[in-house]
């Protein structure tokens, strides 16, 4: 009896063991696409400002609908929040670095979580993946230029723009011609290029096979069975990072209205590569959320945050469709630490607010300083609320940042999440194990 147990408990052992060595469906679901998209200096009340006023206070956007939350740490290594290319460089490579860097780090030889002298994407490059950098700003903006560039200064473009055209990156969409082609020759949108080394990276993409498109009609019209893809819509930003009152004395919009938003630039790049065999990893930023609010620019704030939980919508939908992707998605740190300032005195809806809060916070209204407040859309009884947007600072700070994730390995975020995290996260859903060296 005593050996008809222990052959029992063995063979029960060893089928346990073929089951799950021989189920591919076990493997599928550890490893897959990652899409990470960044809406750029977005803390909890950036997010609470732009629920209010897109969809109202009982209602939720595409960000609320995600799986997974956690409490972002922004901290690098020698400040208590970090630069856009110090943050980007921490997503890309998964290693803690000092404020003032860009891919990089000066101090010590660089390497990431995993050991590579590169980032993640390229590592994923290596690996079969199809890879894609969408961007609503320039194209060297470190939130995607990051992952595909490294150097010692993030103001110098020149050699960052020519090491993200020659990165072998599948779909590379953004504004910032201007840095593209040298100094004086005129581009597709009027603007003459800034280049000081006299290269025109254009014409370089264009011998490197791909196919450039200057506006979303082009984009848009484009085979989803296209190869390569470099899509420049803007001069710079496809926005305009001004205060409200130099934009309406100047009469431009918040965005270019012939560039595409994030979301059908996300769009785009997710049906071409729905057309392919292999997975892809996807890195999207919207810059405007970030640059607005250092303005101080709270129309143009909650406009840029509306439009990234558009793209946040465009992955969420395809999830549901193709479950063997994550979406990941957290800033690196809370610009212009904006908050929600509530107004219930029935008479001040119908005049400007003031230009100061009582401790001498500027107040923004929808047309900027002491203007008109905002109108919130509906709450469930059909009530509208009304609001302005105080200002703490026109700089970034380590706010309430909230990351989130949904799909494939979402329950992977840690509920306390480090900005190495995220790397983690998408390395694991990527290669199926965490990175270490």
């Amino acid at each position: 009896m005593k050996y008809d147990l222990q052959s029992s408990k063995a063979l029960l052992f060893t089928i346990l063991l073929l089951f799950f060595a021989c189920t591919p469906s076990r493997v599928s679901r550890q490893t897959g696409n990652v899409i990470f998209i960044h809406p750029d200096g977005s803390g909890a009340s950036m997010w609470g400002a732009t629920r209010l006023w897109t969809v109202g206070p009982d209602s939720i956007l595409h960000w609320d609908r995600l799986d997974a939350m956690g409490l972002y740490r922004s901290h690098v290594l020698n400040s208590t929040n970090a630069s856009s290319h110090a943050g980007a460089t921490v997503h890309a490579y998964g290693v803690k670095v000092p404020y003032d860097t860009y891919g990089n780090d000066p101090d010590r030889p660089f390497e990431s979580a995993s050991g590579q002298a590169f980032s993640i994407l390229k590592e994923a490059q290596l690996q079969g993946y199809a890879t894609a950098l969408v961007n609503s700003g320039h194209i060297g903006e470190p939130g995607t230029g990051v992952f595909a560039a490294s150097w010692t200064e993030r103001n110098e473009t020149d050699p960052i723009t020519a090491q993200i055209i020659h990165s072998g990156v599948d779909i590379i969409l953004s504004g910032g011609e201007v840095l593209l082609l040298p100094e004086g020759v005129r581009g597709w949108h009027g603007e003459p290029g800034i280049r000081k080394d006299g290269r025109n990276l254009i014409e370089e993409a264009d011998t490197l096979g791909y196919t450039i498109v200057y506006t979303r009609e082009e984009l848009l019209a484009l085979p989803d069975s296209v190869n390569r893809v470099l899509g420049i819509f803007a001069p710079q930003h496809t926005f305009h990072d001004q205060p409200e009152e130099m934009l309406n004395a100047s009469g431009l919009p918040l965005y270019e209205p012939d560039a595409p938003t994030l979301a059908e630039m996300l769009r785009k790049t997710l049906d071409i590569f729905s057309t392919r065999n292999n997975s892809f990893f996807i890195v999207a930023e919207e810059e405007g959320s970030d640059n607005f609010a250092n303005n101080n620019n709270a129309i143009g704030s909650l406009t840029a945050l509306q439009r990234a939980d558009q793209a946040i919508g465009v992955a969420v939908d395809y999830i549901e469709k193709n479950q063997n992707t994550l979406l990941v998605t957290a800033a690196d740190s809370d610009a212009g630490g904006l908050e929600v300032m509530s107004l219930r005195d029935s008479s001040a809806f119908e005049r400007p607010l003031h230009a100061f809060s009582s401790n001498g916070s500027p107040v923004d209204g929808r047309d900027g300083t002491a203007t008109l407040p905002f109108v919130s859309a509906p709450d469930a009884q059909g009530n509208r609320l009304y609001f302005g947007i105080l200002w703490a600072t026109d700089g970034d700070v380590a706010g309430g940042v909230l990351a989130r994730a949904h799909g494939l390995n979402a329950h992977l975020l840690p509920i306390n999440v480090d900005n190495t995290d995220i790397y983690q996260i998408m390395y694991t859903t990527l290669f199926g194990h965490r990175a270490t060296k």
